[in-house]
């Protein structure tokens, strides 16, 4: 959908980036605000009032998910699209035709496509852990039946990573598209990281009960498409009323927010983007020390070159964390920002098409090339 991000809303300094810098969007309006919070209802939000795209069913209800079934055929490979567990919902995976991850997998003749669909957080679930979403993920995993093929996007992007170390016999093949993996990379997200004092985050918490509003982070670090991004979705032949009606679905998507525990939040916070313990190789998951060199499947990663939270170098630093053979290591850069790798019509028209292709492919001649 948009290649060009809009400005933020909120807080007294318009701040450059995306809405999907949540874990310090929160820091910062934790600063601007004074701390002050509003209490959350003990019901979790209502579903989505957007249909998706793509026709589906519930094949699991878990604590963290709905592992959603978009499957066409029941044979073939298994591909689990790991949507980002962030400010927003799920189908940021499967927006609108022409915009949707899903669809352009089952396009590529991808047929069994899976989706994760994050809850939003409930007062009951403040203590769960970056473990208890790998445990669950485990879970969805061997209901499809592993080995699959794992696409994860922006914070699903480490997540998926950190499984597939984790359980490296469960991952086929393994898609990266705009993940923060080294934070030692210069970036927003690493900046933001680093000037926020702990104590911050530890307040947000504490003064939300327990969890992250979704809801009150938006208030201050909320997306205004721009001129730019209207052109953008009108692109492709689409009329004046088409382009306006997708807008419109944007923005009821954008206002339709996730909680996040507060026990998840701090551990990503400070583990992942403080700390830098996946990239480091200090990170414990499910009880076991994590080494990305144990991840050896083949892998395809994704940047966008206008993408400011997570920068192309960083997004494709990771090939050089993994023990994946370099011959095994697909890697493409498109001119998109962050929402863009996912929503993006010129994303969907060019890159997803080559992903889904790269998923299909046969990779036995490589493999023995390379023994």
């Amino acid at each position: 959908m948009a290649e060009k991000t809009g400005k933020q809303l909120g807080g007294r300094d318009q701040i450059p980036g995306d809405p999907l810098l949540w874990p310090f969007a929160a820091a910062r309006l934790a600063m601007d605000a004074c701390f002050w919070w509003m209490e959350r209802g003990p019901a979790e939000p209502a579903d989505s009032s957007l249909p998706w795209t793509t026709p589906n069913a519930v094949a699991l209800e878990l604590a963290t998910m709905r592992l959603r079934d978009c499957t066409k055929r029941r044979s073939g490979q298994p591909a689990l699209v790991c949507a980002p567990y962030a400010l927003h919902r799920a189908l940021i995976a499967d927006f609108a035709p022409g915009h949707s991850v899903v669809q352009s997998l089952q396009n590529g003749g991808i047929d069994r496509v899976y989706l994760t669909d994050w809850r939003s957080a409930t007062p009951d679930m403040r203590y769960l852990s970056i473990d208890s979403y790998l445990a669950d993920l485990n879970v969805a995993i061997d209901e499809i039946g592993a080995p699959v093929d794992l696409v994860g996007l922006c914070q699903g992007g480490w997540l998926s990573l950190l499984y597939a170390a984790r359980f490296p016999a469960k991952v086929r093949r393994l898609v990266l598209v705009g993940a923060p993996v080294d934070l030692s990379i210069d970036s927003a997200l690493s900046r933001l990281a680093r000037n926020a004092p702990e104590m911050v985050y530890d307040q947000l918490v504490a003064r939300g009960g327990g969890n992250v509003s979704g809801e009150e982070m938006l208030r201050f670090w909320s997306r205004t498409p721009s001129r730019e991004d209207i052109a953008a979705a009108l692109q492709k032949g689409l009329s004046d009323e088409e382009g306006a009606a997708l807008l419109a679905r944007f923005d009821q998507w954008n206002v339709e927010t996730l909680d996040l525990p507060g026990a998840y939040y701090l551990e990503i916070v400070n583990r992942i983007f403080r700390e830098n313990r996946i990239a480091g190789g200090n990170f414990v998951a499910l009880g076991r020390a994590i080494d990305l060199k144990d991840v050896k499947a083949p892998i395809f990663l994704l940047a966008g070159l206008d993408d400011e939270v997570v920068p192309a170098r960083q997004a494709l630093a990771t090939a050089g964390l993994v023990g994946t053979p370099p011959a095994f290591i697909a890697a493409a850069s498109e001119p998109s920002n962050h929402l863009g790798l996912f929503m993006g019509a010129r994303t969907h028209a060019h890159a997803w098409p080559r992903i889904a292709e790269w998923l299909r492919n046969d990779l036995t001649g490589v493999l023995a090339r390379s023994a």
